[in-house]
């Protein structure tokens, strides 16, 4: 019995082991399809090179085990991405029903709808990361990442290892 629970709790360590490696894939570029004219594919040296009024600074606050420590990080708008995509809206009003859906390396997603990105101003802090204290993100991060910075708490929509922002219609 002991030997089977022995090989049983092995297995789970390899298997979580194999899992966890997965999930740590680091995204090396990240790309923008869907209802948009072209399909992008940039890496984290295009999006530092894009144009000035596309790149925010934000200084981000964290708490880790009640040490707060403050960091800077530079992105392009969300927005911006999409546009130079060229957005694809069916009719006068398709625009409007546009879900923009980020989604990382390891599967997890965090959602967006067009008219919050490009009609409020929380939308102006949607950003596509690629620096953070003067330095490339690091591989936790992956080389780029998305945060919305007008959100209450910053961990919901914060999407490590970026790897596709898929713009859809939801009708």
């Amino acid at each position: 019995m002991m030997i089977r629970l022995f090989r049983c709790a092995t297995m789970l360590f390899a298997l979580c082991a194999l899992w966890s490696g997965a999930a740590a894939q680091v995204s090396m570029q990240v790309e923008v399809s869907g209802a948009v004219q072209r399909t992008l594919r940039l890496d984290a040296t295009e999006l530092a090179t894009s144009e000035a009024q596309q790149i925010v600074t934000f200084v981000q606050t964290r708490s880790t085990q009640g040490v707060e420590t403050k960091s800077t990080v530079r992105g392009v708008k969300l927005s911006a991405l999409i546009e130079r995509a060229g957005l694809v809206a069916k009719g006068r009003d398709g625009w409007k029903t546009l879900v923009i859906v980020a989604t990382a390396t390891d599967g997890y997603r965090a959602v967006f709808a067009w008219p919050e990105v490009t009609n409020t101003a929380g939308g102006d802090g949607v950003l596509l990361l690629f620096e953070r204290d003067g330095k490339p993100l690091d591989e936790r991060e992956g080389r780029i990442a998305l945060m919305s910075t007008a959100d209450r708490n910053l961990g919901a929509r914060y999407v490590r290892n970026l790897a596709r922002i898929e713009v859809r219609p939801l009708d």
